[in-house]
């Protein structure tokens, strides 16, 4: 019998949100104020364009350092003195590229084996803040010396919270921190960082060769999708948000001022590439420097992301911590950068 079954109906390909966001930012410009919307675009396409270079290589680092499995070295960063532990995992949270969910099965399995819940307390507050490709970024919109400030600040930030971490356990106030049951896993990202060894010539393996183009291509789309909204939202805010708006709201680098800039990151926080470009345009409208560093620190560490990696292992008393750490750490990075700076 032939089948006459009601064919299946034309899908539409799926538009991310972002780009919707940024095609009706566009559309109502060209429609509220149309004499503006040439410097919108002027404004916007130009910063991509200054950045593009920026971009790429931030995509190429991220695509080869997936390939080569270079995850895999984090592993060495829990072994031996608790001290020399907490050292370790935050230099390498704050310097390797891994996406959360890819985090989740590799502290489970940490917390699992009784490793100190303060060597992974350094990793989970340095890991969100800075990796190499987000240093790019950063030099790229804000400048070395911030993005350099920034890195420094996320393994300054691991290291703080490992030890006070440290501190508190020692008096047993943190037993147990794992959930009773965790159940956890990520198709998109690969096996679990700490096993394999890096394979640096990737090129030589079919395989991970198909990584990199894949990775690479997602990425690209992935940061201009972001960093066009961003700079269009940037090219707004300069246009028609008043600056003395931002100088007195966020201007300075008072201890008031900084800690309102990390009590706003927290919620405001969307992505760490797209709030470059924002922080780059709210310092040229007044924002302080200390203020800027307050809101990124505090912006990582409480992200969606960054969090549901916390929440989904360990126990409010633990999520808690996590999130204490993060703000008062971020807050005091913002005040040691607004003297620097």
């Amino acid at each position: 019998m032939a089948d006459i079954s009601t064919p299946p109906k034309k899908r539409f390909p799926k538009i991310e949100g972002a780009w919707i966001v940024s095609a009706l930012l566009v559309l109502g410009t060209a429609i509220l104020v149309p004499n503006d919307l040439r410097t919108i675009l002027d404004s916007a396409v130009g910063n991509i364009l200054h950045t593009s270079m920026f971009i790429a290589f931030a995509v190429f680092l991220i695509a080869y350092l997936k390939a080569t499995g270079a995850e895999s070295v984090v592993g060495k960063a829990f072994q031996g003195n608790e001290y020399r532990m907490i050292i370790f995992a935050s230099l390498v949270g704050g310097l390797m590229p891994f996406c959360s969910c890819e985090v989740i099965p590799f502290i489970a399995a940490l917390l699992a084996v009784g490793t100190p819940l303060a060597a992974v307390m350094a990793f989970w507050l340095s890991s969100p803040i800075m990796d190499p490709p987000m240093f790019i970024i950063t030099a790229g919109g804000l400048g070395w010396d911030f993005a350099i400030a920034k890195s420094v600040a996320a393994v300054g930030m691991g290291i703080f919270g490992g030890l006070a971490v440290k501190v508190v356990a020692s008096y047993g106030l943190l037993p147990n921190p794992l959930k009773e049951q965790t159940s956890s896993s990520c198709s998109s990202c690969g096996s679990s960082p700490q096993t394999g060894k890096p394979v640096w010539f990737f090129w030589q393996e079919y395989t991970r060769l198909g990584v990199f183009k894949d990775t690479f291509l997602e990425n690209a789309l992935f940061l201009l999708k972001w960093l066009t909204l961003a700079y269009i939202i940037e090219a707004l805010m300069i246009q028609y948000v008043p600056a003395s708006w931002i100088a007195n709201a966020l201007g300075g680098d008072g201890i008031g001022t900084i800690a309102l800039g990390a009590v706003i990151g927290a919620p405001a926080y969307l992505n760490g590439y797209a709030a470059v470009p924002l922080l780059s345009g709210l310092l040229e409208q007044g924002m302080g420097q200390g203020v800027a560093m307050s809101f990124l620190l505090a912006g990582s560490v409480s992200s969606i992301p960054a969090a549901m990696a916390v929440w989904a292992l360990v126990k409010p008393r633990v999520f808690a911590t996590y999130l204490g750490l993060g703000i008062s750490s971020a807050i005091i990075g913002g005040m040691i950068w607004s003297m620097v700076a």
